[in-house]
């Protein structure tokens, strides 16, 4: 039997998110929650029944159109035609694993009470994660502001058996699987259209996807990192716990004693140096592989906050007889954050490509391009330009999203975080320092077979004997596009002590 994840006001964490992402554990409704839910709904139809003042969304027009009454009889009419008029997406497919995150998201968001939802429109949700009924969704329309808009409202379309989803590995119509899976569709209710596409869903998934990421990738920097080292013959001061209690900036000395401890019992580390001092990209790994593991802390932060708050407009206080508008759906926190991620991931690729270039520029006597016959070989010479397209583009993509904002809704939406588009270029980010970090390890395993008969570490060695497994040594020129791929494979599915 499946575990069970029980939506509840307990706090989010990261290897909560991991497991529900990755750990196949279906998603159900505490019975607080469930009660929550219920009770604010009650509350809302009791006071739409009751007053016909105007409130924001339920009875009124969307954004510049605030001042419009609509009728108690298209109260319905009102918020479906809000979903479909504002499903605008284009671009490409946002892929599936954040589909699935999203579901989860606006589900758990929408648990809290706050928001008037019908149950049966959260169980819907929740229905859809738990089958892998995954909308289709695109990646650009949202400015981040107003909530995800255009994306919600494409993952919000099937609930009302419109628009197209994933199921089984093909592509539905969204009332044809609602048939196959006998389901009625949803009739929203007065603000319901508001509550699902009001929200930072969107940027909050591609953000738990990245940090989900780019805590394993931090941990594979500092292990391919270690391995470089090693094989460019490097010295191991650098890493003494003493320079880095002087500057005590956490991340810089807990890389240091992790790279010390990776490297304990090297052979190659053991023997005598010609040398005095080593490149950047090796003597200050600590230091920066440090302030990105930083500035992950404090991202992780941010989104978990997020993830574990609710994040639509208005918001509805049955408690308090109050019903607000005002301005959570604003992704301002979320896309500082994910532009500080991008940075600090990307960095992590940019020092990487450095140490690859050391490695076969034939100094500290490795030959030129890590074969035994340069010339006739052109070895790992190639793979070396690709890790710099890669952190050229990286660069590109660090201009940031959040220092920017366009006027929308007739200038009642004048300020927006672009947020969504902060979001899609960390999420490109981090697949490009996979593929970095890949020909990194490809470089540095070649290298530490110049070493030999000296091995490097224990731990190390057994590492480096599962990859050779994936991408076997280098004896002369081959066709090395497969064996970047499997490395990037390697790296995504080895088992880490995260």
């Amino acid at each position: 039997m499946e575990p069970t994840h029980y939506i509840s006001s307990k706090p989010l964490t990261l290897d909560d998110l991991d497991h529900i992402l990755y750990g196949h554990s279906k998603v159900a409704l505490s019975q607080e929650a469930t009660d929550k839910i219920n009770r604010c709904r009650e509350y809302l139809d009791k006071k739409i029944s009751e007053s016909s003042a105007p409130i924001y969304g339920i009875n009124t027009g969307f954004g510049s159109l605030y001042a419009k009454n609509i009728a108690k009889n298209q109260l319905e009419q009102l918020q479906e035609n809000l979903v479909r008029s504002h499903a605008c997406g284009t671009g490409n497919e946002v892929p599936r694993e954040i589909v699935l995150l999203m579901l989860f998201l606006k589900a758990q968001s929408l648990s809290y009470g706050y928001s008037g939802v019908q149950l049966v429109t959260v169980q819907r949700l929740l229905d859809m994660f738990n089958q892998r009924v995954l909308p289709r969704i695109y990646e650009m329309g949202s400015l981040g502001a107003s909530g995800d808009l255009a994306p919600l409202a494409h993952l919000s379309l099937p609930l009302m058996g419109e628009g197209e989803v994933h199921y089984l590995g093909k592509i539905y119509a969204s009332n044809e699987v609602l048939g196959l899976l006998k389901m009625e569709r949803i009739h929203l209710k007065a603000k319901e259209g508001l509550a699902l596409l009001n929200g930072t869903q969107f940027m909050s998934a591609y953000g738990i996807w990245c940090l989900l990421h780019s805590k394993r990738i931090l941990k594979l920097a500092n292990l391919i990192g270690a391995l470089s080292l090693d094989a460019f013959d490097g010295r191991i001061e650098p890493f003494d716990q003493r320079v880095h209690a002087i500057r005590p900036q956490q991340g810089q000395g807990r890389v240091a004693a992790e790279i010390k401890k990776l490297l304990a019992g090297s052979a190659i580390l053991a023997n005598e140096k010609k040398h005095v001092q080593d490149p950047y990209s090796f003597r200050c790994m600590p230091q920066v592989h440090g302030a990105s593991a930083d500035a992950f802390r404090y991202v992780s932060e941010v989104l978990l906050t997020e993830v574990n708050s609710v994040s639509d407009n208005p918001n509805v206080f049955p408690e308090d007889d109050q019903i607000i508008s005002a301005g959570n759906f604003h992704g301002q926190p979320l896309a500082l954050a994910l532009d500080f991620l991008a940075i600090a991931m990307a960095e992590l690729g940019s020092i990487s490509e450095r140490r690859t270039y050391q490695l076969i520029s034939g100094s500290r006597d490795l030959p030129n391009y890590l074969v035994a016959n340069p010339g006739i070989n052109s070895g790992l010479m190639i793979p070396q330009y690709t890790a710099a397209s890669l952190v050229s583009q990286n660069k590109q993509f660090c201009t940031p999203a959040s220092v920017d904002s366009i006027v929308s809704s007739n200038g009642q939406e004048d300020h927006v975080s672009m947020g969504a588009n902060a979001a899609t270029k960390v999420y490109k980010v981090i697949n490009n320092v996979y593929s970095i970090l890949a020909i990194e390890l490809m470089t540095a395993s070649q290298a530490l077979h110049f070493r030999e008969p000296l091995k490097t570490s224990p731990l190390l060695q057994v590492w480096l004997d599962n990859f050779r497994q994936v991408v076997p040594l280098i004896q002369e020129d081959r066709l090395l596009h497969h064996d970047m791929v499997n490395a990037e494979k390697f790296l995504k599915e080895v088992k880490l002590e995260m």
